[in-house]
């Protein structure tokens, strides 16, 4: 089993996620961290709780973070997601409490644990990267039980928050970059699963509708529904679970290694990820910015049904 740790915040998408990482059987959730950013924090803990009881998941600790971004206020996405960020569909909500462990506390203490036992954690992060960045600035040592970083975030060619900017990097830009910087400090490696890929993952509305028998089933089968609903369509991109795909099965994506930058600063372009293709072995001095020192996976295809089975085989 590989292990994992999911920081989210729970909307329709990371719901799809959660679901995935709690019950495949390829994966050991380790711990899940909440950071406000689709709904507000207290919703995030409350949705992310709900779906580990509705995956049978009690066992799995959850860790309260961030509530707004670095420097700028908090912008949520209701029109997305819901007024409480699970598309109001009336699910009984969890009363249950989350650890008394702050997340970025608990993220240490699982990461150091994983580092002292050889046995590196993939963290999978697939919200706003506040809780990301600021473990990584506080606590560098627990880089040591990290395998690698696989986050829901960015594109190479799109936005969806502006023109120019993924929603979760957008809400907060300076974690994002600071998480590249140490990461890149730390030789962390990255893979950025982004928009490029993000919408290749349809579960179809008739697969939806064979889901059922289980909590979490019927969860799943009403989150398809949902995003199908919004989006006016026979079916529905699974999202973030498709960067938990990615880490059961890598085969399924493409990715190439570019140096990447987040641009803090510009009036249309804040948020986006900057990611250069351009042939670093020809001279390129020109340029005064020079090369990002930090280089990532960049998905750029993927097997859309590949991973929509290995979703609807782990949630039935």
């Amino acid at each position: 089993m590989k292990p994992v740790i999911l920081d989210v915040d729970t909307g329709l998408d990371d719901a799809c996620a959660l679901l995935l990482a709690a019950r495949h059987p390829e994966l050991d959730l380790r711990a899940v961290t909440c950071v406000g950013g689709n709904v507000g924090l207290d919703d995030v803990v409350i949705n992310t709780l709900t779906v580990l009881e509705a995956a049978g998941r009690t066992d799995v600790p959850v860790g309260r973070g961030a509530a707004l971004p670095l420097l700028q206020p908090m912008r949520t996405a209701p029109h997305v997601h819901g007024v409480d960020g699970l598309g109001d569909l009336e699910w009984p909500r969890s009363t249950r409490s989350p650890s008394t462990t702050p997340a970025v506390e608990l993220l240490r203490e699982v990461l150091l644990d994983a580092a002292a036992k050889g046995e590196p954690i993939t963290l999978i992060p697939l919200a706003p990267l506040t809780n990301i960045a600021l473990l990584l600035r506080t606590y560098p040592e627990a880089a040591a039980g990290l395998r690698e970083i696989v986050f829901m975030g960015g594109a190479a060619g799109i936005g969806n928050a502006t023109a120019s900017a993924e929603f979760n990097i957008w809400t907060d830009p300076e974690a994002a970059a600071i998480m590249l910087a140490a990461a890149g400090e730390l030789a962390v490696p990255v893979t950025m699963y982004g928009l490029d890929v993000f919408y290749d993952v349809v579960v179809t509305l008739e697969q939806a509708r064979g889901l059922s028998g289980s909590p979490a089933a019927e969860l799943a089968r009403k989150l398809i529904e949902k995003r199908s609903e919004l989006y006016g369509a026979e079916g529905a991109s699974i999202g973030d679970g498709g960067a938990v795909c990615a880490v059961i099965d890598p085969d399924g994506l493409t990715t190439q290694r570019f140096p990447l930058r987040v641009e803090l600063g510009g009036s249309w372009s804040r948020g986006r990820t900057i990611v250069d293709t351009r042939d670093w072995s020809t001279d390129r001095t020109s340029d005064p910015h020079g090369v990002s020192p930090t280089v990532v996976e960049v998905a750029t295809a993927v097997e859309g049904s590949r991973y929509a089975e290995l979703w609807l085989d782990a949630v039935r």
